[in-house]
């Protein structure tokens, strides 16, 4: 048997610092320390650490990984992320998981040592892994708070609350959850929130689901919504709810009526739907914006701080989707 390589972790330990450390010497030596520059490399040295054959093009890019790519929540969440990264002489890499954390991990892992960091929005990956993965690059999330990592949040699950409210002065006690795919941590709280609203103010919140957040998931979760009794419901997000209106059309519900539909994210197109949707707003360039700013200093030297978040406000922005309960 021959011996195994040495790693970035071997390297790691024998300098006394982080992996993200010797990833962060490895890919962008010039925004590390020349201290700790020295150490590591000196440790590289007398291990006979190789480093990888990855072409050097890729150290002044940032990796922008979204679940899915044709949702328009992340059109302004890239353009956000992409200006930053220009100002600062960074190139974007784009990556689509297609809602597959296989597919996500997969694109990391052939990442890993190529680029400058890693942005992960709404992942599917498990904590675990996200945690793995930001031992080997500097590491950022949207909208999915893990000890130790930083991440820019939205008070989205706040959000549902306000629409709660917002529903319930308008008379309806039956209200349903219309909830996201099963491995999305964003719509389990979405739930939670939305369920803990129901209990304060004294009227039923049930969930549908899980769906895709796809346009053909609306007609299947407008018609469990309807068998549900609901006289309203409240969407994992905007394509779901439009999905929803276009299968309320079709069977010839009423939209706001019969039932009223909230839907997040207030996505292009959003006030241009018959009839427009009442949905949450998210700052989504800002969101990109920060988050890559936030990666960025990690990746120019800075060390991750135990909760280092950047919260950022949402709100619910009415139209004419909603209305009173019917009578």
């Amino acid at each position: 048997m021959g011996e195994q390589p040495v790693t970035m972790r071997d390297v790691a330990e024998r300098a006394g610092v982080a992996v993200s450390t010797v990833s962060r010497v490895m890919t962008n030596p010039d925004r590390i320390s020349a201290t700790t520059r020295q150490l590591v490399l000196a440790a590289a040295r007398e291990l006979g650490y190789r480093g990888t054959s990855r072409p050097a093009a890729g150290r002044g890019s940032v990796a922008l990984v979204v679940p899915d790519i044709t949702n328009p929540f992340y059109f302004d969440v890239i353009r956000g992320s992409q200006e930053r990264l220009r100002d600062s002489g960074y190139t974007q890499l784009l990556i689509d998981a297609e809602e597959s954390p296989h597919a996500e991990l997969a694109a990391l892992d052939s990442l890993t040592g190529s680029c400058a960091g890693a942005i992960l929005a709404a992942t599917r990956l498990s904590d675990d892994q996200v945690r793995g993965l930001a031992e080997r690059m500097p590491l950022v999330t949207v909208n999915r708070g893990i000890d130790d990592i930083p991440a820019v949040l939205v008070h989205t699950p706040s959000a549902y609350g306000q629409a709660v409210d917002h529903l319930v002065s308008f008379g309806h006690r039956r209200i349903c959850y219309v909830a996201g795919p099963e491995r999305s941590a964003s719509s389990r709280q979405r739930w939670a929130a939305a369920e803990a609203a129901g209990r304060r103010l004294g009227v039923d919140v049930t969930r549908i689901g899980p769906f895709n957040p796809k346009p053909n998931s609306g007609a299947a979760a407008a018609d469990a919504l309807l068998a549900s009794g609901a006289t309203a419901g409240l969407a994992f997000n905007d394509i779901l709810a439009i999905g929803m209106l276009q299968r309320f059309a079709a069977r010839g519900v009423r939209v706001p009526d019969d039932v009223s539909v909230v839907g997040c994210d207030d996505i292009f197109g959003a006030d241009f739907c018959s009839p427009p949707l009442t949905t949450i707003t998210a700052p989504t360039r800002q969101i990109g914006a920060e988050a890559t700013s936030m990666l960025l200093a990690l990746a120019g030297g800075a060390e991750p701080r135990l909760g280092r978040l950047v919260e950022l406000p949402v709100h619910l922005t009415v139209r004419e989707s909603t209305g009173p309960a019917p009578a």
